[in-house]
């Protein structure tokens, strides 16, 4: 994947494109490894490429 086209996402962002999940589902996925792998900066908070986000949710819709 071009890293240079993708974007970075944040918790509330992913949330929102969610559709409402809560943190504290979404928080859940991340330890049962149902999302996606998140890069955690210095100041502690979490950011997503946006591509990553995409094939995590085009997985889940295989399974399901």
């Amino acid at each position: 994947m071009d890293r240079r086209r993708d974007e970075l996402m944040t918790v509330p962002q992913i949330l929102a494109e969610l559709g409402g999940v809560s943190r504290r589902t979404f928080y859940r996925w991340r330890e049962l490894g149902q999302a996606p792998q998140g890069i955690k900066l210095s100041n502690g908070e979490l950011r997503f490429w946006r591509g990553d986000f995409t094939s995590c949710l085009h997985g889940l819709g295989e399974t399901a």
